[in-house]
């Protein structure tokens, strides 16, 4: 036996608080913190794929520029994202460069990946796996942040290596792309509504 969507019960659903509200055609405030209702997010999969394509253009200088220069006493040198991991790994940091490795290139392609079937799945109209898709989509939400990891691990390291002619540590403009690639892949979840992944059928924002 299958439930019934909320619409049939009369139901929506706040975006900020999760309150289920009384239906309506036109934006109302939410019975519980005010925030305006919409059954669907107007315009959902267009921004989220301009969001998405967006941080896909960028995520290419992202990883083929520096995005630190190191420099000492005895040595000079700028390093990639890439050349970041393999650094640490050659230095015996294995459990340091495999975090950087996941934060930085496995997190960012896997929400490319995921969010992008996401969006063809709902624009075809699927109405396969449609609990685990809302599931991914979930996942997507959790796992966001922690691209974050790569710039903050830059950010301390600018910070603390500091030693004046004997050696410190600069940002570089790779930083800055990949801090783009990170707020634009957590705009584009944001601005999906996996409520369009049970819309089968059903009229839905496109």
């Amino acid at each position: 036996m299958s439930l019934p969507f909320a619409d049939e019960l009369n139901l929506q659903l706040c975006h900020h608080c999760k309150c289920a509200c009384p239906l309506s055609d036109i934006p109302r405030p939410c019975l519980r913190c005010g925030a305006t209702l919409h059954r669907r997010k107007r315009g959902s999969i267009n921004r989220s794929w301009a969001l998405l394509i967006a941080a896909f253009v960028f995520y290419i200088p992202a990883n083929v520029l520096p995005i630190m220069h190191t420099s000492g006493f005895r040595y000079d040198s700028s390093t990639t994202i890439l050349g970041s991991v393999v650094d640490l790994w050659l230095d015996g940091s294995w459990d340091i460069a495999v975090i950087l490795f996941v934060a930085s290139v496995g997190v960012p392609v896997t929400k490319f990946l995921a969010l992008g079937v996401l969006l063809i799945t709902v624009q075809r109209g699927s109405a396969r796996s449609q609990r685990e898709r809302t599931q991914l989509y979930r996942g997507l939400e959790l796992i966001g942040y922690w691209s974050m990891l790569d710039v903050f691990v830059a950010g301390l390291l600018t910070a603390l290596v500091q030693f004046g002619a004997l050696g410190s540590i600069e940002p570089r403009v790779g930083i800055l792309y990949f801090g783009l690639v990170v707020i634009l892949t957590m705009m584009a979840t944001l601005s999906f509504d996996p409520r369009l992944i049970w819309d089968t059928g059903r009229t839905h924002d496109g």
